[in-house]
């Protein structure tokens, strides 16, 4: 409950954060998913990354994928291989986890459901000239990556935001959520990243309503990955998402140029319930 436009989106904040229980759970699970693997295959390296390591994941936990990055020996890699791994470390993880329901190949990754939140495991390999390989089953190729660089990067541009960058980006995550996910994790948060480059957030409402507007002309438009290893983050997007992206975007704008106007107008209340409106339950309620 809140009774500032303020105090409610610092709450909202809050309420997007992971706790530091959760944060225990998840090096604990890293720690087994690597020695598991490491069973069979020669690791070089594991390290948590993703939205995690970025941290813009956001509350609560059941909802996330964790990202497992497991660095392989070069002798697992072969040009036309990228399915056969996945599985070979499907395989791996179910010997570990015997009655965990769920663990399947996912594209770049093998997916482990256990009950508290999903793990994502991405078998890799050190590039030559940096950064790190993954494999595409579904396309039959290898990526380029660096999540490492990700990091570097998302903690350089929140420093330059002084902190306010991370927290609109969970916030904008939620809107996503709440609007059933057509955003994708990673372009949403090179999406908000992007748009506010060179501007500075003064606030959390004005902060978000600018990125609302601004996204909307980004979507139909390719975002190069920010490490430099593609030219577009979003190559899943069809001209039908992308339509409804916009047509959500320009929503959103518009009712938090409404929210915006009732607390110009003294209306505390009906300004709240509007943001309520925009990011859903998470957002606290007046009162």
């Amino acid at each position: 409950m809140a009774t500032t436009v303020g105090e409610a989106f610092r709450q909202f904040k809050t309420n997007l954060e992971i706790t530091s229980l959760q944060e225990s759970t998840t090096s604990t699970r890293q720690t087994n998913v690597r020695d598991s693997v490491a069973r069979d295959f020669v690791v070089l390296e594991t390290f948590l990354t993703g939205s995690y390591r970025r941290n813009t994941m956001i509350a609560p936990l059941n909802t996330a994928d964790i990202d497992v990055f497991v660095v392989l020996d070069p002798k697992y890699y072969a040009a036309g291989n990228q399915s056969s791994l996945l599985t070979s470390v499907m395989t791996t993880l179910k010997k570990e986890y015997p009655t965990t329901p769920r663990i399947k190949p996912d594209g770049q990754a093998v997916t482990v459901t256990f009950s508290d939140f999903k793990v994502d495991v991405v078998p890799g390999f050190y590039r030559t000239g940096g950064g790190f390989l993954i494999p595409d089953a579904n396309m039959t190729r290898w990526l380029a990556t660096d999540p490492k660089k990700h990091v570097e990067l998302w903690s350089a541009s929140n420093k330059a935001h002084e902190g306010a960058l991370v927290p609109l980006i969970k916030m904008l995550k939620c809107w996503n959520r709440q609007r059933g996910g057509r955003f994708r994790s990673f372009h949403i948060e090179v999406l908000v990243r992007d748009v506010l480059a060179g501007v500075t957030i003064t606030d959390y409402p004005s902060g978000a309503r600018f990125v609302f507007d601004k996204m909307r002309s980004k979507v139909w438009y390719k975002v190069a990955d920010p490490a430099g290893y593609n030219d577009d983050v979003a190559p899943y997007l069809l001209r039908a998402d992308a339509d409804k992206m916009i047509a959500d975007l320009d929503h959103a704008y518009r009712s938090a140029l409404v929210a915006e106007h009732n607390l110009n107008r003294g209306l505390t209340k009906n300004a709240i319930e509007s943001w309520r409106f925009i990011f859903g339950d998470q957002f606290p309620a007046y009162g």
